[in-house]
């Protein structure tokens, strides 16, 4: 007796992959469908959720979790996560269909990171977040500096921050006229500095304060006591030097003649 199964339509999702076969058992045939599913997706999720422009706004020392998972994988996609480029390094088992990441704490360094996630046998499926760190310069305490008279003074603060900061001096507590003293103010938005190439303590002693002003975070100083001395002679070290050593010579010479003389007149 003979068994026959019409198929007159199949409709299967895009997410699953289609193999057919015969099966020859005795007097029956069967039509076999073989079905597997593969990724059609890879999606990326995140706390803090991804804004309107595509970044996860963050700020300094907060934790970011990262979620990446194969759609439609079966549990059999395999993935990874890259950093800027750079494959991260996943524990055993957090690659398999969903994978977990955490950044924590957040630093600067994390600031325009690009994190992506992917098939590893399909690199062209893959998803990406990219941080935008939220951050002020380090700025605190109080420093003291000594300069002496007609010297070069420099003052260093921190202006590593996002967004960018204003950074303002002042002297005793007075917005400093940087054309008065002869001062220059630059900021590479590494490091400000306040320079002075020829010191006067009627001029440049006293107490100064870089201020920093974001538009987004609280005012941070930080403070500079100075104090001006006076000039000290100094000497070049090498012709006193050389100098010394030619007294040392002809003094050594004198007295080997003197000695001369002096056995000549005992024999």
């Amino acid at each position: 007796m003979h068994f026959w199964t019409i198929i007159t339509q199949v409709s299967l999702p895009a997410s699953l992959a289609v193999r057919m076969g015969v099966m020859w058992t005795g007097a029956l045939t069967h039509l076999v469908l073989l079905l597997s599913f593969r990724a059609e997706a890879v999606i990326v999720e995140s706390n803090p959720a991804v804004d309107n422009g595509g970044f996860i706004q963050t700020r300094l020392d907060q934790i970011v979790s990262l979620s990446c998972s194969a759609a439609s994988a079966g549990g059999e996609g395999e993935l990874q996560w890259f950093r800027n480029g750079m494959l991260v390094d996943l524990k055993e088992g957090n690659y398999i269909s969903q994978s977990l990441l955490c950044v924590s704490p957040v630093t600067r360094e994390d600031n325009g990171a690009i994190f992506r996630c992917q098939l590893k046998n399909n690199a062209a499926l893959n998803g990406s977040v990219q941080l935008e760190v939220t951050y002020a310069p380090d700025l605190s305490g109080k420093e003291e500096q000594s300069v002496e008279e007609k010297s070069t003074l420099t003052l260093s603060c921190d202006s590593r921050a996002n967004p960018p900061v204003t950074m303002v001096w002042s002297r005793d507590g007075q917005v400093l006229d940087l054309s008065e003293g002869h001062f220059t103010a630059t900021n590479d938005g590494v490091t400000a500095r306040l320079s002075v190439h020829s010191v006067k303590r009627e001029l440049h002693q006293g107490e100064y304060t870089c201020t920093a002003t974001s538009p987004v975070e609280p005012k941070k100083t930080k403070n500079f006591q100075v104090t001006v001395t006076d000039k000290t002679i100094k000497f070049p070290r090498d012709p006193m030097i050389a100098g010394i050593v030619v007294i040392a010579c002809t003094v050594v010479l004198a007295v080997l003649a003197r000695w001369e003389k002096i056995v000549k007149c005992c024999k």
